[in-house]
């Protein structure tokens, strides 16, 4: 098998992964539902979660920096998304702290990719 066709096998498989990783809800990891009883705090962290599964459906192109920053950069915001809801709903002055930091580094790193797909033509 060539070094291309194991990349494209790879990147398949680990598409199929994330795709079947979205729709599971493992046993240990339950979800309330975003619904009347949900809690504002829930519902944010469903709508962030929704949203960066969502942007992070975009098809591989085999070049793995494009694919690298174009799948990182909706992981970097689910995480931005998380953290502030934390902000604003969590009372924890330690977890208040490690999400302002999450938030000051993440972007950072969402500015760079960013900055790297305009230099190189990604999407």
């Amino acid at each position: 098998m060539t070094h291309s066709s194991f990349s494209r096998r790879a990147c398949a498989g680990l598409a199929l992964c994330a795709a079947l990783a979205a729709q599971a809800q493992p046993a240990h990891m339950p979800h309330a539902a975003a619904g009347a009883g949900a809690s504002a705090s829930t519902a944010a962290f469903q709508a962030g979660e929704q949203q960066m599964m969502k942007d992070m459906q975009q098809p591989y192109t085999g070049d793995a920096d494009k694919d690298f920053v174009a799948h990182m950069i909706p992981h970097h915001q689910g995480a931005v998304a998380m953290a502030r809801v934390e902000l604003q709903h969590g009372k924890d002055p330690a977890l208040r702290r490690l999400a302002a930091s999450i938030v000051k580094a993440q972007e950072k790193e969402i500015a760079f990719m960013r900055q790297w797909q305009a230099r190189h033509g990604a999407r």
